[in-house]
């Protein structure tokens, strides 16, 4: 494998975005998260789900970005192990400025393909 698997599997999941099962399958169910607005370590599909959950409420009715795309890729691997790092930029309608996160992703690769084994994602000021 090479590191450029490990990013099309990145911007894979993110043009999933909308399609939870689609973007899910990209993580493996006992994954570790940290997010900016968590309030700790997050494990598991169903504490990230809660997460979203909270989030969308607290959206209310802000329009969602009009696109999420990974940028600025580094990426390594070793055998079924990688680590990816990168920009995830949210852009909205005109006006509205873009949101940025720095996020290293580490992924291991079974027989389902590439997944997230732990995500972190921290919000750019």
């Amino acid at each position: 494998m090479t590191v450029d698997d490990l990013t099309a599997a990145i911007t894979d999941m993110y043009r999933s975005l909308g399609d939870r099962a689609a973007f899910d399958a990209r993580l493996h169910p006992e994954l570790t998260i940290w997010e900016s607005d968590a309030p700790g370590l997050l494990d598991g599909l169903a504490a990230l789900d809660d997460l979203r959950d909270r989030r969308a409420a607290g959206r209310g009715t802000s329009a969602p970005p009009t696109s999420v795309a990974p940028e600025q890729f580094r990426a390594e691997a070793w055998e079924d192990t990688g680590l990816v790092r990168y920009v995830l930029r949210a852009r909205y309608a005109a006006g509205q400025p873009d949101d940025c996160f720095r996020v290293t992703d580490v992924l291991r690769r079974d027989e389902r393909g590439w997944r997230i084994v732990h995500h972190h994602a921290e919000a750019l000021r």
